[in-house]
This record gives structure tokens, C-alpha cells and sequence, in this order.
């Protein structure tokens, strides 16, 4: 009998030991009742008080595993939400960067084509400036009108002068004139009526004495009293101012 409860006792701590492992101490305890055949009440009871002593120590070793293991398992998680709350920060700022560089790049992009632009309108500018335009052309001017040398082309050259200088008188006046005073010779003198014997003889076309072509002489003209043209002008002049137009002469005048 005492060897039976030797070995009940070796069983015992043999499972007090799988219990501390993590089995459970209601079947630690129906192992020892299973193993202990026929006992007197003694003995029953003294493995009773074994039994009763053991429980306790495996359900405390059962329990500290279990929270041993939850706080572990609660760390890891704390530790993994750590770091992605961390991953996720660093990936935001990262991104905040990212950012923040492509939008410097755009506005440095966009700075220095504005200064190019600005650059090439400046040179554009400087090559105008340089180069300047060229002159306009003076306007040709229009050809000199051409008279004949003749009767016809100094009345009528003589009348494009008076036209200028606002002298009145017609082409027909002027030949009419012409006709009676000279017949149409510009060298024609008179010596022989009063102003011949006065000393002042008419000459040219329209039989001009000197005085009245010096004082009705036409800017633009020549000075020789022989010229057809200046004869023909002065001659106007002074018959627009005594007559109102050569056209209103018909004798001496």
C-alpha cells in the first residue's frame, strides 16, 4: 500500500508538471483519481488534500500564461498600429513634399519662361531700334511743264504765271494785244512816238516802256524787258491794274 501511494504521489507530480505546461487541473486531478485503485479513506482524503493543493497552482499557471500571452499579443498590436500610424505619416509628409517640390518646379518653370519671353521682346526691340526704317521716298516731283518757244507757248506760259500770282487776263486778250502792239515779234521797239522822244521807247511784245516793266515787273520772271514771257507778264500786270484785265484793252494803252 505505501508503494501505492508512492507511485500515486510520482503520477501526481508528473502531472502537477503537465498542468504548469498548460493543462487544465479538473484533468490533472480525474488522472490521479484514475490512477489510485481502492484506497482507504485515508489515503483517499490525503490525495484529496494533494489534489486540492495542486489546483490552485495550475489554474495560476494557466491564468499567468494566458495573460502573459495577451499582453504580449496587445504589444505586438500596439507595436504594428505604431508603426503604420508612423508608415502613414511618413507617406503623407512624403507626399507633402513631393508636392510642394512640383509645385516650386512649376513656379520656377513658369518664372523663367517669363524672363525668356520678356529677354526675346527686349532683343526683338533692340534689332528694331537698330535697324531703323527706311526713309520714305520724297515724292517725285512732277516734270516742269514744257512751252514751245514760240508765240503760242510764251502766251501760254506767260498765263500759267499769272494764274499763280492772281493776275487776271485770257489767251485771246493777250494775243489780240500782242497782235496790234508788235505783230508777234518779241524784239519790236517803237522809236519814233512820244515815249521814243521822251526817251523811254516802248519794247517787246506788248510795247512796254521801262519804267512800267521795272514797277510791274513779276517775281519769277526775267529782267530783260525783251523776254516774251516777263514782257507778256509785266505787260498783264499793269493792265489789271489800270484796266481790271488785259482783256479790256483795245488801242494803246
Amino acid at each position: 500500500m505505501p508503494q501505492h501511494a508512492t507511485s500515486g504521489l510520482h503520477r501526481l507530480t508528473r502531472t502537477h508538471k503537465l498542468s504548469a505546461a498548460g493543462v487544465a487541473a479538473a484533468g490533472a486531478a480525474a488522472l490521479v483519481f484514475s490512477l489510485v485503485p481502492g484506497g482507504d479513506a485515508g489515503q483517499g482524503k490525503s490525495q484529496a488534500t494533494a489534489v486540492e493543493n495542486v489546483k490552485p497552482v495550475a489554474f495560476s499557471a494557466v491564468d499567468t500564461a494566458a495573460k502573459t500571452q495577451q499582453a504580449t499579443i496587445s504589444q505586438q498590436a500596439d507595436a504594428s498600429a505604431a508603426k503604420g500610424k508612423a508608415e502613414a505619416a511618413a507617406a503623407k509628409k512624403a507626399a507633402a513634399e513631393k508636392a510642394a517640390k512640383a509645385k516650386a518646379a512649376a513656379v520656377a518653370k513658369a518664372k523663367a519662361e517669363k524672363a525668356r519671353a520678356a529677354k526675346a521682346a527686349a532683343n526683338r526691340s533692340e534689332v528694331r531700334t537698330a535697324i531703323p526704317a527706311a526713309a520714305p521716298k520724297p515724292a517725285a516731283k512732277p516734270a516742269a511743264k514744257v512751252y514751245p518757244d514760240n508765240l503760242d507757248g510764251w502766251i501760254r506760259e506767260s498765263l500759267d504765271i499769272m494764274a499763280k500770282k492772281g493776275i487776271p487776263g485770257s489767251y485771246e486778250g493777250i494775243h489780240r494785244n500782242i497782235m496790234r502792239e508788235s505783230s508777234g515779234n518779241p524784239m519790236a521797239i517803237n522809236n519814233w512816238d512820244i515815249n521814243a522822244i521822251n526817251g523811254t521807247p516802248s519794247k517787246g511784245l506788248l510795247q512796254v516802256i521801262a519804267p512800267t516793266f521795272n514797277a510791274y515787273h513779276v517775281e519769277g520772271t526775267s529782267w530783260n524787258m525783251y523776254d516774251p514771257v516777263a514782257n507778256i507778264t509785266a505787260a498783264c500786270n499793269y493792265a489789271a491794274d489800270r484796266y481790271g484785265s488785259m482783256d479790256n484793252v483795245n488801242s494803246a494803252y
